[in-house]
């Protein structure tokens, strides 16, 4: 997985854990894409004091998701997703039309249920 697509998915299910502190550098460097020497003077902090902030809060994403695992089985279950819709548009001509309409149905319930 990309480094950029793994660090917002940790954040959106994690960032609410993090200090509004970590939360707010965090997004302003990596969502905003504000330099470090740039929030060091919004916030009146050093750039040390920033460089810090981010490493702590990776840190401390990392140690969620090690413990919880939430972003892996949630990207597995895209994958799987991904791997069915491909195996229903295969079955086109192969089922019934009403068949293949119910199975797509019960697939977009399991994707709404995220």
């Amino acid at each position: 997985m990309d480094g950029m697509v793994r660090r917002a998915l940790l954040f959106d299910f994690y960032g609410s854990l993090l200090t509004p502190k970590q939360q707010e550098v965090y997004d302003l460097y990596f969502q905003q894409d504000l330099s470090l020497g740039e929030i060091a003077e919004l916030k009146s902090i050093s750039r040390n004091a920033v460089y810090d902030l981010l490493q702590r809060a990776r840190e401390a994403l990392e140690t969620y998701e090690d413990k919880l695992g939430l972003v892996g089985r949630h990207m597995e279950r895209r994958r799987l997703v991904e791997d069915l819709k491909a195996r229903l548009a295969g079955l086109q001509g192969k089922v019934s039309p009403e068949e293949l309409s119910d199975l797509q149905a019960v697939l977009e319930r399991i994707e709404k249920s995220w």
